[in-house]
């Protein structure tokens, strides 16, 4: 599955998703693309999913236009996030096309 990471999304998740490719907006030159913009490239570009940690993203798009999935990060702490990173890891192997996913870790 070919995976995006956002702006906020921390670096070190990628650890995690070695059996994915994973590129960055930064890499890919979409660090100023508003978020309409950044999924229609995306999806362009051929991703499968972005992982964001816009908590604001589906109030503001219209996601059924898009056929790429969105994982959004409720917590963008990594130190916070990383003993959860294999369960970060399970939910991008389940996601579905067009699929949004909220992960939060258990509490």
């Amino acid at each position: 599955m070919r995976v995006l990471f956002d702006q906020g999304t921390s670096l070190p998740l990628k650890r995690w998703l070695a059996a994915h490719h994973v590129e960055t907006a930064h890499q890919r030159g979409w660090s100023k693309l508003l978020n309409s913009e950044l999924l229609a490239a995306a999806e362009a570009a051929g991703f499968d999913l972005l992982i964001t940690t816009d908590q604001n993203l589906r109030h503001q798009q219209d996601l059924s236009r898009f056929g790429i999935a969105v994982l959004v990060l409720m917590i963008a702490n990594w130190p916070t996030i990383e003993p959860h990173a294999p369960m970060i890891a399970a939910a991008v192997d389940k996601i579905r096309p067009r699929q949004y996913v909220e992960w939060s870790p258990p509490e």
